[in-house]
């Protein structure tokens, strides 16, 4: 009998419901310890914040639709996640450097809006049939 035939290995599956579990708990603890000790955002960051938290939602949406799909491979998730963020900040204070930064933080979020809904879409079709 091979190891992986053997009825006490871990499916695949399996491993990705702890995964998913674990990312469940760690965001609920985040969020928890968040609202608890009240940060501080620095005064230069702010402007890129709400555009890094609405890029970083569409790769958490992308991720979650691509795992229902049976398509989901860590590492592309981490490399979106990332990308998205720096290519959304890159974005935002290239547009602050040219003086229409209000503009272009508004088209990333209507661009990346769309995104997210479109694939909060696809989770509502797939997990509820609807």
């Amino acid at each position: 009998m091979r190891p992986e035939d053997h009825p006490s290995a871990t499916s695949p599956s399996r491993r990705g419901r702890g995964l998913v579990l674990l990312a469940v708990i760690a965001l609920g603890v985040g969020i928890a310890l968040g609202t608890v000790s009240g940060p501080q955002v620095p005064v230069g960051v702010a402007p890129y914040l709400p555009i890094a938290v609405v890029a970083a939602l569409d790769a958490v949406f992308g991720g979650a639709r691509a795992y229902l799909d049976g398509i989901f491979d860590a590492k592309v998730f981490v490399v979106s996640f990332v990308f998205n963020v720096l290519v959304a900040a890159l974005i935002v204070w290239l547009g602050d450097q040219l003086g229409v930064g209000t503009q272009l933080s508004t088209a990333i979020v209507v661009v990346l809006g769309i995104r997210i809904f479109g694939n909060a879409a696809a989770l509502r079709r797939r997990l509820l049939g609807a």
